[in-house]
């Protein structure tokens, strides 16, 4: 038996392509119930008759495509896996649970189950849906802070130059954003800028309007950071900050929350914090919440989902929201 770190992509594949039972610990260091399950894993391990069983600890809101691919919306989240397949799973700090089904799972050889398949998103969509996330937005081969190209490093630090108010997206994580970009905008290299959804051009594009005097006056320039926040807080009477949008939520947590609060009926916008760092690490700090999504109401925040998931078992959700 073995106690795994899953930290990246690369590593949850390699766990998922074994034949034996692997048991991922969905997990927050904010959670004490976390570390609480985490000790039960320790006794766990000393059990002979589970000694094949590998028990995978991940971050649920660091690796938010693993917990979106297994509908994980609160932690602790237990997955049960073998070969790629979801055998069971355990929602919240269930000690007994986990020990009964381990040793269940791990008894048997043959599955009988299979993992959900997540329905297919449109690319189209989910193009314009990053490309609208910010006003300026960068496609590009690595982030601002650690381009992977020159040409990308080149369009940071013209970007940089004046100060631009950006977002970006990494082509090299996603193939499918990668590739099918090059179609949608009839552009076949990066990196590729675009304001207002409109695309501008590559690099030699922009050289040759920053030459030419006509790039810097297109650029929306940085605000500081606090005011930056307090404009996108009070952009909405209800605003969520969130991995990824309404249309397609990028976590579990993000998920759960768009479900409930489309079940109001009430009206809100989004905020996608995988486009923006600067936002997505400031907000922790000015909002004194480590976690998201974090939802506003009128400029205030309420919470994250565990505070919504009270809010919504003591009816008291509707009036929250509106700030009532």
């Amino acid at each position: 038996m073995s106690v795994k770190k899953i930290q990246t992509m690369e590593d949850f594949q390699d766990l998922e392509k074994s034949n034996a039972l692997s048991v991922l610990h969905f997990m927050a260091d904010w959670a004490p119930q976390c570390e609480q399950m985490n000790d039960v894993i320790k006794e766990l391990c000393k059990l002979p008759e589970i000694k094949d069983v590998t028990f995978g600890l991940l971050a649920a809101e660091d690796l938010s495509e693993v917990s979106l691919k297994f509908s994980v919306s609160a932690v602790p989240t237990f997955i049960l896996l073998r070969g790629g397949q979801l055998v069971d799973r355990i929602d919240g700090a269930k000690a007994a649970d986990l020990t009964t089904k381990v040793k269940t799972q791990a008894a048997k050889t043959s599955l009988v189950s299979t993992a959900p398949s997540a329905p297919p998103v449109d690319l189209n969509t989910r193009l314009k849906n990053i490309i609208s996330s910010a006003k300026c937005m960068l496609f590009m081969k690595g982030s601002p802070d650690n381009p992977r190209c020159g040409f990308s490093r080149t369009t940071i630090e013209l970007l940089n130059k004046y100060e631009a108010d950006y977002g970006s997206f990494d082509i090299l994580t996603d193939e499918e954003v990668r590739q099918g970009l090059k179609t949608f905008s009839n552009w076949p290299t990066y990196p590729q800028l675009y304001i207002d959804s409109e695309l501008v051009g590559g690099l030699d594009i922009l050289k040759e309007m920053d030459a030419s005097g006509e790039l810097e006056p297109m650029l929306p320039k940085k605000k500081k950071l606090d005011d930056r926040l307090k404009e996108l807080i009070n952009k909405a009477p209800l605003m969520v900050f969130m991995k990824g949008n309404r249309e397609e939520p990028r976590c579990g947590f993000s998920r759960t929350i768009i479900g409930i609060l489309n079940e109001t009926g009430l009206s809100y916008e989004t905020f996608d914090i995988l486009t923006d760092e600067e936002v997505r690490q400031g907000l922790k700090t000015y909002s004194n919440w480590p976690t998201y999504p974090q939802v506003y109401v009128k400029g205030d925040l309420i919470g994250g989902l565990d505070i919504v998931k009270e809010l919504q078992s003591s009816g008291e959700l509707m009036g929250a929201l509106k700030g009532e």
